[in-house]
């Protein structure tokens, strides 16, 4: 039974990310990459936006907004491994001359995994 629930939270973690993706395409962001790995972590997506570099933390919560916004689960451990595997990625690429932004995206989830609330949170952190 356990995998079930993995499964179910990876789905809603696709979910959210897909939305976040279309989000930012229609504002004008030119997504490069989604889900990257290193052995620091993983970069949810990263974009081009006028000529800056941008990592973006995807954070999602179903139901009832009972337990905060998902942004609120950004901790500062979280913050460093995001740090750390974007400057792995930034060396990867070859972008070292790139400006360079962190934002995270907030995804509230309804119970079919539409979208109920998404909030943009430039230069998070």
């Amino acid at each position: 039974m356990p995998q079930a629930g993995k499964d179910n939270r990876r789905q809603k973690g696709a979910a959210a990310e897909e939305a976040a993706a279309i989000w930012l395409q229609g504002k004008g962001y030119r997504v490069l990459d989604r889900n990257w790995r290193c052995r620091f972590g993983e970069l949810d997506i990263v974009a081009e936006w006028k000529g800056a570099l941008i990592f973006i933390e995807v954070r999602s919560r179903s139901g009832a907004p009972g337990f905060g916004m998902p942004s609120e689960s950004v901790n500062a451990r979280k913050i460093v491994q995001v740090r750390n595997t974007a400057q792995q990625y930034v060396h990867s690429k070859r972008l070292h001359d790139s400006p360079v932004r962190f934002d995270v995206i907030s995804i509230l989830l309804r119970d079919d995994m539409t979208v109920d609330a998404l909030e943009h949170i430039p230069d998070a952190f």
